[in-house]
Formats: C-alpha cells, sequence, structure tokens
C-alpha cells in the first residue's frame, strides 16, 4: 500500500455508506462544525469569558456551549485525526513539513499572506456548515 492513493469516487462512496450506517445505528448524521463551537465554548470559558450571557452557546438547551462536551462529535474528530495519520503512515505519504507542497507553489514563500487565504477560507467553509445547520 506505500505511496498509493485511493481512488475519490471510492473514497466518496464508503463516505456515503458510513453516513448511511451512521443514521441507522444512531440515528445521527456525522459532522464536526457544531464540535468546534463547543471548543471554541471551552477555550473562551477557560480565559474567563462567561459564555452564559452569549445566545448562540445557550440556545437549544445549551447544545453550542462548553457543558456539551465530551460527546460522541468530539470523539469523531479525534477519530478523524486518528484515521488520516495512519492513512498517510500506512501509504507512506507522511510526512512533517510547515507549509504543504501545494501552497507553497500557489501562495509562494509569504506565510502571512497564506494564513490570510487559509483563515477565511476556513471561515467561509466554516459559515458554510453552520448556514446548513450542520
Amino acid at each position: 500500500m506505500l505511496k498509493k492513493t485511493w481512488n475519490p469516487y471510492l473514497a466518496g462512496a464508503l463516505a456515503g455508506i458510513l453516513m448511511i450506517f451512521s443514521v441507522w445505528a444512531n440515528g445521527k448524521f456525522f459532522g464536526t462544525s457544531t464540535t468546534f463551537v463547543r471548543v471554541a465554548a471551552v477555550i473562551e470559558e477557560s480565559i474567563g469569558i462567561d459564555t452564559s450571557k452569549n445566545v448562540h452557546f445557550t440556545e437549544k438547551k445549551g447544545k453550542y456551549g462548553a457543558q456539551a462536551l465530551p460527546d460522541w462529535q468530539l470523539m469523531f474528530v479525534f477519530g478523524v485525526l486518528l484515521g488520516a495519520f495512519i492513512s498517510a503512515r500506512s501509504s507512506g505519504d507522511f510526512k512533517l513539513q510547515a507549509v504543504p507542497d501545494m501552497w507553497q507553489q500557489r501562495f509562494g514563500n509569504n506565510p502571512a499572506k497564506r494564513g490570510v487565504v487559509a483563515f477565511f477560507g476556513g471561515g467561509v467553509a466554516l459559515f458554510g456548515a453552520r448556514l446548513a445547520g450542520g
């Protein structure tokens, strides 16, 4: 399995099957965006910010607040990280590097430029996920 990548269609189909199994077994879709909101609440509370005054963290019976952790979604996030690490190691693609080659080619040596692009790209993705309710 060294230096062999997965067919993206096969990987997508397997992810779809996993989603079906998740709904069948738990009645829940897997996802991560809510976990990031909950972790933000944990970070804010750890530095002394009172999240009980923020409607976003207290709505839906505290679904988005720090008290909702740990939960299955947090374990899913850890599982994604662990699975990605195992996959990269087993395929021989794992290497520690500060900037992926693709980012280096597209955005050059300027870390500020890469940081701004990554921040806004992540913000757009998270906004879209939250807008879609997930």
